[in-house]
């Protein structure tokens, strides 16, 4: 099968195996449908609750339940890049999350998203079992940078938490076309009806490209929410496929289109389990941006070190 394919089956018989139930309902062999369980395309319903990922296969079910796969070929052979641990506390860790990988999975697949690749691919040294992930806040796909995982119910809950608190601090860098203004500047469009606040500053500014680098800091987390602030007032971000624009992003590099020039680089919290003050923080030289700035030909003073900026 190469097209995508849903398949359903209404379970009829008590105890029978997730596995031998859905081999009712799809063409496919036991060993791809292995497969599809554990990269996340199989769902179970049970009586009125909401449809949940299944990954055990000899899962025994009931009369009346239903499972489902979603059968994608295309993404069930999606590889996805690596992503590298920054900091491990046990309860939550911080990894840097490449471009092109997905924060969580679709009803499709999850096994690209990173809480799923921590969860088949890590192991510390000291531990026999791999740890369960749980995700407390996203980064697109296009982006690359810094994110939290949670490692238990109950911390992915107190992280959960001080998120909407605004208690954990986010930094962005971006390349974006045009000459920023000097004075930094603070963006309140609202995104889908809910409150948004984006903070923008001038880094660098490269007059030959007309480029510039900015440091963003955001008080929300709504979907594209940069994305949307810095393109409503024409400051498009370099790669943007969604907001941003293909004919500024030609005259950079023509015939080939760069990847969105969005970097989350810095975290800043206070642990929940020893109160210790932690910033981690991406150096330059990992930022994965283009290298689009010549520091030479800046127009303005030399930026204002990241300890000293207003958040």
């Amino acid at each position: 099968m190469s097209q995508p394919q849903h398949f359903v089956h209404q379970v009829e018989t008590d105890q029978e195996t997730a596995l031998d139930a859905l081999s009712q309902a799809c063409p496919l062999t036991k060993s791809e449908l292995k497969s599809c369980f554990s990269k996340g395309a199989v769902w179970l319903t049970q009586g009125q609750r909401k449809p949940a990922r299944l990954r055990r296969v000899k899962k025994k079910l009931s009369k009346g339940d239903s499972i489902e796969l979603y059968y994608n070929p295309k993404v069930l052979q999606e590889v996805p890049p690596q992503p590298r641990l920054m900091l491990d506390k046990q309860q939550y860790s911080v990894w840097f999350k490449p471009r092109g990988m997905l924060s969580q999975g679709s009803k499709w697949a999850d096994h690209s998203a990173l809480y799923r690749w921590v969860e088949m691919n890590f192991q510390a040294e000291n531990e026999t079992a791999n740890r369960q992930a749980w995700i407390v806040h996203r980064l697109d796909r296009a982006t690359a940078g810094l994110q939290l995982l949670a490692h238990s119910k109950k911390m992915a809950q107190t992280l959960t938490q001080m998120f909407a608190r605004h208690q954990i601090e986010k930094s962005y860098q971006a390349i974006v076309h045009g000459k920023f203004p000097v004075e930094r500047q603070t963006y309140q469009t609202p995104i889908d009806g809910k409150p948004a606040v984006t903070r923008v500053e001038l880094l660098q500014y490269e007059s030959q490209r007309d480029v510039s680098q900015v440091g963003i800091t955001i008080e929300s987390g709504r979907k594209h929410q940069i994305r949307k602030h810095l393109s409503a007032v024409g400051f498009y971000i370099v790669g943007d496929r969604l907001y941003g624009s293909e004919a500024q992003d030609s005259r950079l590099n023509p015939g080939h289109r760069p990847d969105l020039q969005l970097t989350a680089y810095r975290l800043e919290f206070t642990c929940p389990l020893n109160q210790e003050r932690l910033s981690i923080e991406l150096p330059d030289n990992e930022l994965d941006l283009l290298d689009l700035i010549e520091p030479v030909s800046h127009e303005i003073s030399p930026p204002i070190p990241p300890t000293a900026r207003e958040l």
